[in-house]
Order: C-alpha cells, then structure tokens, then sequence
C-alpha cells in the first residue's frame, strides 16, 4: 500500500492535506536520513529532538527543536536550537524561531505524512517553506539511524511526486 501523504496547506486547493500526527508522536529524536534542503549537502548525522516545553504566556503550546549535525569528515557537533508554536488554523503544521542569536530567523513546516515501516521504525515527511534564507524542502525522518528500508522510501517518493504540485514534484 502507498504511503498516506498529503499536501502542504499552501497547495489545499490542490488535494488533500495530511491528517498530522499526535503530538506525542513527534516528541523525541528523529534522525533525517533524506532531504532536499541545500543546508544538509555535506552534513551528517543530522539529529532533530522535539520536547514539550511549558505554554508560553498567554497559553500556547510550545516544543523545543533542537538540531544536531556534523561537516562530513568532522567530529564536532554543530547545534541549531528554536521553539516550535502551532501554526493557527494549520493542524500539523509548526512556525519555528531560533534561539539566541537565531532570534530573528522564522520558519514554517508542516507534516505531510507519518507512519510506521514494517520493522516498527517510525517515520515522518515533512515540508518547509522557502525562508529568505532557504528554499523549500522535504525531509524524511526516521527513529533509527540506520533509515527506512528502500522500498518504503521509494513509495514515500512516487506518492509526492504523484501528488500533481509541481514544486513537490521537483523537491522529492
């Protein structure tokens, strides 16, 4: 059976948006083993860790995001840490703001599909938008290092293609 993916709520007009997953679901870390973001060319072991933070003050949900990676060839991790809001009247769908002195970067993301491989590995497709900084992008994640078996992965990919967007045709 192909994967259950939908579009990003950009393309709504176009098809269906994907039932996002619990959030419990997305908590923990996950390990991006496909991408077509420019940003991971070179890197690996691209880690993120989702956690529920405390609700900021006027009593929204926030998750901290944390990323980890190395250059290719290099021992030191390198770190990129921001909080995750719920996008309004967006289900699945996050904005993020960097930490510290990534205060002033925004992004946008949001779940295309989830579910599980035969071998009770977990996995999660997901979009960003183009920032001033970044084009858009598709990642796939895994809960194990090792990915997703090939046959999965290439279902994840004829499903996007075949989803009839153009740019998500072009990103997977």
């Amino acid at each position: 059976a192909s994967p259950l993916l939908g579009l990003p709520k950009i393309y709504a007009s176009k098809g269906n948006k994907c039932v996002p997953p619990a959030n419990h679901f997305l908590l923990g870390t996950w390990h991006v083993t496909h991408s077509s973001l420019p940003l991971w060319k070179g890197k690996c072991n691209v880690t993120i860790t989702y956690q529920m933070l405390s609700p900021d003050s006027s009593g929204t949900m926030r998750m901290d995001d944390l990323v980890r990676y190395q250059a290719i060839g290099s021992e030191k991790v390198k770190t990129v840490h921001g909080v995750d809001t719920p996008t309004p009247g967006n289900p699945g769908a996050w904005d993020w703001r960097g930490k510290g002195w990534l205060r002033i970067v925004s992004s946008h993301w949001e779940c295309l599909g989830f579910g599980t491989a035969a071998d009770d590995n977990p996995w999660l497709v997901t979009y960003f938008a183009k920032t001033p900084f970044t084009p858009a992008g598709i990642d796939i994640y895994s809960r194990s290092p090792a990915g997703l078996p090939q046959p999965l992965i290439d279902a994840i990919l004829t499903t996007l293609q075949g989803l009839g967007v153009e740019e998500i045709t072009q990103l997977a």
